[in-house]
């Protein structure tokens, strides 16, 4: 039987399950052989928590025992001096999180810890796994109890099922029973294993401290804060193991037939400007798709202004392209926390209020051309195109780094109602006049690609082309499992 380890958390109201929100994915840090590895992996998780605010978690082990502490909140609110002295150990794994799949509960903190038949084991997961509903369904139906509503739980009951426990590499079987998006950390008394799907929609890289332990995160920006050296990416369908033996690798899952999906919405806004993803820097690939749209949507003006902080990096390669001066239309406030991802629409107006505030003098009479990372409901960008024209610009032209988000994301991305999206069912003039600009331009969506070293096939663009990497059968719902928990006790 598997059951669930106890926990030291943090207590906070959870979420209404029927909260409709727009979120992304989660951050991971692990590391093997440093002395206070529980301490470095706060440090991590420090550097990742652009990736997760909901809640963060460390689990470390003594070689024989996992100890875990996690709660809800930042990284600074679920850490301090007394909890981490709990779980003192050379070996850790650590989360930060946002809910794409199950709400901001307690139970679903990260990393989880249970205990099975083969001992114990902690799972800290970044992605969306498209088959989750239906493998919990199927193992509820022979007598399994979850403990949360997360999909990163049924990684669990796959491993404990004795029929995966008998094959020769009880990991290789359970992780091609898995369909979607999943990087892994997984921790076992003896040993670290890291993960990543066969087609690599999320990022995760492998480093070396000064003292040579070896280290794994989401984005390398995490190394940065711990003086640690980028060695390589975890490869599309690559186990990569560590022990006391070192580190080792082996593949699974079928053919991919040499494509990948790497998600390029990493690129656009998700990742820190700072952090190699997919091999690449990402202020790099921005600011050259910052000049690519340049290129492709040349406007006579008198000064680019970003809307910060994402769009800084593309706004800089915009001016630098096109001659004309960049320059500062907002300030910010570091407080107040992405807009993007706040769950109901006057939280997000408010957010964009106390997050940024405009500066008269550098926009009026001026001609701006404001450039954003991307456009997801439209909602927020009016407001601040409202509070720029209310400052007295003249004109305001609308560039966009990315193409308009179309589609639904089921891989880790927490957008997946269309209804919710501007450019659902709106052409480029229709968009134009919703957010109330004088012109409106996307980058191309070959002009995008253009701007990544890979080949188009190696990146998933499905949130703009519709051509998703796998077949979804079973259209992912955020808070599916709880509402069928909710039934189960009305």
């Amino acid at each position: 039987m598997l059951r669930s380890v106890s926990v030291v958390l943090r207590e906070t109201d959870g979420r209404n399950v029927t909260d409709s929100s727009i979120r992304h994915h989660c951050g991971l840090f692990g590391v093997w052989g440093e002395d206070e590895a529980a301490y470095l992996t706060q440090l991590g998780l420090y550097a990742l928590q652009h990736r997760g605010q909901e809640s963060a978690g460390i689990v470390t082990t003594n070689g024989e025992e996992l100890l875990r502490h996690a709660g809800l909140g930042l990284v600074s609110r679920v850490f301090d001096e007394t909890s981490l002295s709990k779980i003192r150990g050379r070996i850790a794994i650590g989360h930060v999180r946002y809910s794409t799949t199950g709400s901001c509960t307690n139970s679903n903190a990260q990393p989880l810890l249970f205990s099975y038949a083969g001992g114990q084991v902690a799972v800290a997961h970044n992605g969306n796994l498209i088959n989750a509903a239906l493998l919990r369904r199927n193992y509820e139906k022979v007598g399994h109890i979850f403990q949360t509503t997360s999909d990163t739980e049924v990684i669990i009951h796959l491993l404990a099922k004795p029929a995966h426990q008998s094959k020769k590499n009880p990991l290789n079987h359970v992780l091609n029973h898995l369909q979607g998006a999943y990087s892994l950390l997984m921790l076992f008394p003896d040993r670290l294993v890291a993960v990543r799907d066969p087609l690599g929609f999320r990022p995760l890289c492998i480093g070396r401290t000064k003292n040579g332990a070896h280290v794994v995160a989401s984005e390398t920006k995490a190394f940065d804060m711990i003086d640690a050296t980028y060695v390589r990416d975890v490869k599309p369908g690559e186990i990569v193991t560590i022990d006391d033996e070192g580190i080792s690798s082996r593949r699974f899952g079928g053919s991919t037939n040499g494509r990948a999906a790497q998600c390029i919405f990493e690129q656009i806004y998700f990742a820190d400007p700072s952090s190699l993803v997919f091999g690449e820097n990402v202020h790099m690939v921005r600011k050259a798709m910052g000049a690519r749209l340049a290129k492709e949507s040349p406007v006579e003006a008198d000064v680019v202004v970003p809307v910060p902080t994402c769009a800084q990096c593309a706004a800089t390669g915009y001016a630098e392209a096109s001659g004309i001066p960049y320059g500062r239309a907002f300030t910010t406030s570091h407080y107040a926390g992405r807009s993007f991802i706040l769950p109901t629409q006057s939280g997000r107006d408010m957010a964009v209020k106390m997050k940024l505030n405009v500066i008269k003098e550098a926009v009026a009479g001026k001609r701006l051309v404001v450039v954003e990372d991307s456009v997801v409901r439209g909602t927020t960008t009016r407001g601040k195109i409202g509070a720029l024209r209310d400052a007295g610009a003249r004109e305001v032209h609308l560039r966009v780094a990315s193409p308009p988000i179309r589609n639904p994301c089921y891989f880790g991305i927490d957008f997946p109602d269309p209804r919710k999206l501007v450019a659902r069912d709106r052409s480029v003039e229709d968009i134009r006049k919703f957010l109330k600009v004088d012109s409106l331009y996307f980058i191309s969506h070959e002009g995008m690609l253009s701007c990544v070293k890979m080949k188009p096939d190696m990146y998933c663009t499905a949130c703009f082309s519709g051509d998703y990497p796998m077949d979804v059968t079973e259209p992912v719902e955020k808070f599916a499992m709880e509402r069928v928990q909710l039934k189960m006790f009305t």
